[in-house]
């Protein structure tokens, strides 16, 4: 948490305590539902939550800005992003029942009206959003043809509507042949911590 605290020293009271309560909260719901390594389950924070809130660091979702977080496991990043950001709405989405079971409990306890959590694949969704945010759940190109058609041409953010993708060290490999708007952000030029210095924002535009 205190992690949490040193990179976003600008939260509100309300949004440290709903950090704060992320870890006993992911704790209690592991020992039931597995959707964090057991090992990992200690990292939470560096691993999971402020991974996720890199994506804060690039941009700043504008009141009203649709996401949907396509494969989101435990809730992640869409979970944290909505802490942060209580004026924008999160669609969260993940094929495995159980782990939307967990999301959805946690959604509950922390109150968060701004996340809807769906057993549901990216093929079965006909709506369009403003940014499609995941964590690596499969190659680049393959998960461009499964969300392309749900990225909105209205834009009114400080960036382009796209993709926001959380992605490791092979990132340059999957998107040198596409042709859509790219760009590349280390990580860890946000968070200097040691787990970050392979870990990437892959931003894909004008798809």
């Amino acid at each position: 948490m205190d992690l949490i605290k040193k990179y976003f020293p600008g939260m509100s009271e309300q949004q440290q305590q709903l950090f704060a309560k992320l870890g006993p909260l992911y704790r209690e719901w592991n020992e039931k539902i597995n959707v964090i390594s057991r090992q990992d389950i200690d990292n939470l924070y560096l691993h999971h939550v402020l991974h996720s809130l890199s994506i804060a660091r690039l941009i700043q979702f504008a009141e009203g800005t649709t996401i949907m977080d396509v494969g989101t496991g435990g809730g992640f990043p869409g979970i944290p992003l909505a802490i942060m950001f209580p004026e924008s709405d999160f669609y969260l989405i993940d094929s495995t029942g159980k782990k939307i079971t967990v999301v959805n409990e946690i959604v509950k306890s922390l109150g968060l009206e701004n996340v809807t959590a769906e057993q549901k694949r990216a093929e079965e969704v006909d709506v369009t959003f403003d940014f499609i945010v995941s964590r690596a759940v499969t190659s680049l190109p393959d998960f461009i043809k499964l969300v392309k058609k749900n990225i909105s041409t209205e834009n009114f953010n400080t960036l382009t509507n796209g993709i926001l993708y959380l992605k490791g060290d092979d990132a340059g490999k999957e998107i040198k042949k596409l042709k859509a708007g790219k760009f590349i952000f280390d990580i860890y030029h946000y968070f200097p911590e040691e787990y970050f210095e392979t870990k990437k924002i892959i931003y894909l535009y004008n798809l």
